[in-house]
C-alpha cells in the first residue's frame, strides 16, 4: 500500500525512518564521512606535492595489508607461547644468578677508630689522620677469575638535577674548550682566575677510597684497565685535555686528579661520571684476574677517605663473579618465570571459557541492530 504524502512528512518530522532508524542518526554518519574523506584527501595532496606520485600505490591505497582475525584459538595459542619461551629464559637467568659468588662488606662504620666514634666527621675531614683499614673476607665458594671489584653507596643520589647537571661537556672533550661552559658547574669553576678541569660538582665529589688485596701474604693485582666504557673514552673525554687545579679550592671534594694523564685514560674518573639512576648503586673499581678457592681469607686494606659520614650514606665493597645475564640478580629470572607463569594461566582460563561457553565468531546475534536499545538481545 503506498503511503501518502502527509505520513512521509509526518514520519520525517519525528526523525524515525519506517525501518525504525533514526534520520538524524543517519545525517551525523553522513557528516561524519564526509569529514574523514575531507581530511584524507587533503592528507593525499601534501603527500602528493612533498613526497608521493598521486598514482602510486600508496595514494591508491593499493598497498598489502594484515587484517588478522583474532579468534579464541589465537589467543590461547600466542599465551601458551609466550609461556613456553618466558619459562626456560626465567629458570636460566635464575639459575645462573645463584651460581654467581658474591661478597659484600660493609666497613664505613667499622673503619672508624673507636676515639672517633664521637667525631665521625672531624676524622674523615681531616689530612694528617692515618686513615688505613684492614678487613678480612672469606671466600664461601670457588670465584672463577675475572673477580671483579665494586664500591656501592648507599643513599647517594647522583640522579639530582642540580648535581648531575654541574659539569661541562665542552671542556672533557676538548682542551680549545677549557673555559667553556663553566657556567653550568656551580661552585666549582675556576681557582682565582683560572679554570678547573674537570669542573662540576661531579668531578669533585669524586669517590677516593682505594683497596689493596692480598691472600697468603701474597699481593693481589688489581686490574683498572678498561673499566669504563669505550664510547665514553672515546666519545665524551678528550686525549688532549688534562685535569688543572683539581681539589685545589678551599673545600675539598673527593679524588685529587693526576695532571700527567689526560682524562681519556684515567676510567676511575669516567666510571664515576656516568651518572647512576638509583640512590643506592654500585660501580667498577677494577677486576682480580686470578681465581680465588674457596675458604680462602683475603685480607683488604682500604683507606677510608670518602666522606659519605656527612650526608648519612653507608660504603660496600663488593667482590663478585658474573653470568651470561650479569650479575647477581634475582629480579630478570623471577621477571621472566611470573610474565610465563601468567600467560599459561590466561591461556587455561580462556581455554576453560572456550570450551564451556563458547562463541560462534561471527554470530549476527551480536550485531548491534539485533539488540535492543538498552544492550540486551532481542529475542
Amino acid at each position: 500500500m503506498a503511503m501518502s504524502p502527509l505520513l512521509k512528512d509526518d514520519t520525517t518530522s519525528f526523525g524515525v525512518n519506517l525501518d525504525g532508524t533514526s534520520t538524524s542518526e543517519e545525517i551525523c554518519h553522513v557528516c561524519v564521512k564526509t569529514c574523514f574523506n575531507h581530511v584524507q584527501l587533503r592528507l593525499l595532496k601534501i603527500l602528493n606535492c612533498f613526497f608521493i606520485a598521486a598514482d602510486s600505490r600508496f595514494t591508491q591505497q593499493e598497498l598489502p595489508a594484515c587484517k588478522p582475525i583474532i579468534t579464541p584459538k589465537l589467543v590461547i595459542a600466542a599465551f601458551t607461547l609466550i609461556g613456553i619461551v618466558f619459562f626456560p629464559i626465567g629458570i636460566a637467568a635464575l639459575s645462573a644468578s645463584n651460581k654467581v659468588v658474591e661478597i659484600e662488606e660493609r666497613y664505613d662504620r667499622e673503619c672508624i677508630p673507636p676515639i672517633y666514634r664521637n667525631r665521625i666527621l672531624q676524622y674523615i675531614q681531616s689530612v694528617g689522620t692515618d686513615k688505613t683499614c684492614t678487613r678480612r673476607l672469606t671466600v664461601p665458594k670457588h670465584m672463577k677469575s675475572p673477580v671483579f671489584i665494586y664500591y656501592q653507596l648507599t643513599d647517594f643520589y647522583q640522579n639530582y638535577r642540580i648535581y648531575k647537571s654541574s659539569r661541562s661537556d665542552l671542556q672533557l672533550k676538548s682542551k680549545a674548550d677549557e673555559s667553556s661552559g663553566l657556567k653550568n658547574c656551580g661552585p666549582v669553576q675556576k681557582v682565582g682566575d683560572k679554570p678547573i678541569v674537570p669542573c662540576g660538582l661531579v668531578a669533585w665529589s669524586m669517590f677516593n677510597d682505594t683497596y689493596s688485596f692480598s691472600v697468603k701474604g701474597k699481593a693481589l693485582i688489581v686490574n683498572k684497565m678498561n673499566i669504563a666504557w669505550q664510547s665514553d673514552k672515546e666519545g665524551r673525554f678528550g686525549s688532549d685535555v688534562y685535569p688543572k687545579n683539581s681539589q685545589t679550592g678551599g673545600v675539598i671534594g673527593g679524588a685529587t686528579l693526576n695532571s700527567s694523564i689526560p682524562l681519556s685514560e684515567q676510567e676511575d674518573l669516567i666510571v664515576w661520571m656516568r651518572p647512576a639512576a638509583l640512590r643506592n648503586f654500585r660501580k667498577l673499581y677494577g677486576r682480580i684476574d686470578v681465581d680465588l678457592e674457596a675458604d680462602e681469607e683475603i685480607k683488604v686494606e682500604i683507606k677510608n677517605n670518602y666522606n659519605s659520614y656527612g650526608y648519612g650514606g653507608g660504603k660496600l665493597l663488593v667482590l663478585s663473579t658474573t653470568s651470561a645475564f650479569g650479575g647477581k640478580n634475582k629480579f630478570l629470572g623471577i621477571a621472566y618465570l611470573t610474565v610465563g607463569g601468567f600467560s599459561f594461566l590466561f591461556a587455561i582460563v580462556f581455554a576453560i571459557i572456550h570450551r564451556f561457553k563458547r562463541r560462534d565468531i561471527g554470530d549476527t546475534a551480536c550485531l548491534s541492530w539485533n539488540r535492543s536499545p538498552v544492550g540486551y538481545y532481542i529475542k
